[in-house]
């Protein structure tokens, strides 16, 4: 078992108190947005014996085990992260499969550099993802109704947001959402900027439902992204509620600490509420426009303790044991590579003592428990 050393990634949304305050040290004063756990080679946790994607590609059979090789091929298939969004992320959208490996072999076959600013596919892979509040945590999922995008808007009384109000009414549900989004990101800059702040101003005054949309506008004024995010459902998570993320689904995570784990990707189309670059036609490929609800997740548990997220793929897995004073060891030995990452207390994987924020990779068929107070969370793939 490996005693994970992790990155911290300084994005400039990220909190700059929450991941501190988890792992008891003192503010940078500089934002702490993602620890990254696991083999990505953007970020690769580190081991005593080096790199952990250079000691998967040493043995990848060794440390994922023959049945995760099979299945996912040689690198580990999933990443772990501590998100700590202090300001709203990216209005965004990842593709599926087929989706990623097409964009991807046209842009190599283009000659796009893998690191262009405009490049969407930074790899062939899809990247579903699952996001676990530690604490109270606001995001925004999926399309809302089209009939309740209208009656928000409505109510802002802005003369420039009539035109999306009257398609959100007379149009189906996949028209009217694919219409207004591609009306709102392919708009005038100038004229979209005077329509935020009219929006933002509105917003703040009526508070309630649309006080969320006037706290994005502080952080992104005059962005489009602010319209094209009243569409989405807003949500707010409870400490050990989940969102799972699938392909084609809008989203943005806005403010609060989580767990947060996915297929080991990086492919992103961008919606707004970001600077980077915003790929409209492409966008509009990927999206699915259809109203959804957000699906928030809670823990399945079994007889043996373990409170399981279920989704619909198997490229990642996560559970977690609230383990209780006096509590038995678990046995998690298992034939697929895991990450245990501990959010409380104090815990011990195997021999391994483990405080909050700290993590342990446990190679494929090792021996395994998990025991002490707190809280761990199990990352592991099925296969």
């Amino acid at each position: 078992m490996d005693r994970l050393s992790n990155t911290i990634r300084p994005y400039a949304w990220g909190s700059a108190t929450a991941i501190a305050e988890l792992v008891g040290a003192e503010p940078t004063g500089e934002p702490q947005a993602e620890m990254w756990m696991g083999a990505h080679p953007g970020a690769p946790s580190r081991t005593d014996r080096g790199a952990l994607n250079e000691v998967v590609d040493a043995d990848p059979e060794r440390e994922l085990g023959p049945a995760a090789v099979s299945k996912f091929g040689p690198r580990l298939p999933f990443l772990l992260k501590l998100l700590a969004a202090g300001a709203p992320l990216s209005l965004q959208v990842h593709p599926d499969l087929a989706q990623a490996k097409e964009g991807y072999e046209d842009e190599e076959r283009r000659g796009v550099p893998i690191d262009a600013p405009h490049r969407n596919y930074k790899d062939a892979n899809h990247k579903p993802e699952l996001i676990c509040a530690l604490t109270p945590f606001a995001g925004l999922c999926g399309f809302r109704d089209p009939a309740e995008t209208a009656d928000l808007l409505e109510a802002l009384d802005v003369d420039s947001l009539k035109p999306y109000v009257d398609l959100l009414h007379a149009q189906p549900e996949e028209a009217a959402l694919r219409e207004v989004l591609t009306a709102v990101l392919s708009a005038d800059p100038e004229q979209m900027a005077e329509t935020v702040t009219e929006v933002t101003a509105a917003a703040r005054r009526l508070g309630g439902a649309h006080e969320p949309y006037a706290d994005i506008a502080h952080h992104y004024p005059g962005d489009p992204g602010v319209i094209a995010a009243m569409l989405l459902n807003y949500v707010q998570l409870q400490p050990g509620e989940a969102l799972f993320l699938g392909a084609g689904v809008p989203h943005a995570y806005l403010d609060g600490l989580g767990v947060e784990i996915m297929a080991n990707s990086d492919n992103v189309l961008r919606c707004g509420l970001t600077p980077k670059h915003v790929d409209v036609p492409e966008l509009l490929r990927i999206v699915r426009f259809e109203a959804t609800d957000p699906g928030v997740l809670r823990p399945e548990a079994s007889v043996d303790g373990e409170e399981v997220y279920e989704t619909p793929i198997d490229e990642f897995r996560l559970s977690r044991f609230v383990l209780p004073e006096g509590a038995a060891a678990h046995d998690l030995t298992a034939a697929t590579p895991q990450i245990l990452l501990c959010t409380a207390g104090s815990v011990r994987a195997g021999e391994l003592p483990l405080k909050p924020g700290e993590s342990a990779f446990v190679q494929a068929g090792e021996k395994a428990e998990v025991s002490g107070t707190g809280t761990v969370f199990r990352a592991t793939v099925v296969a």
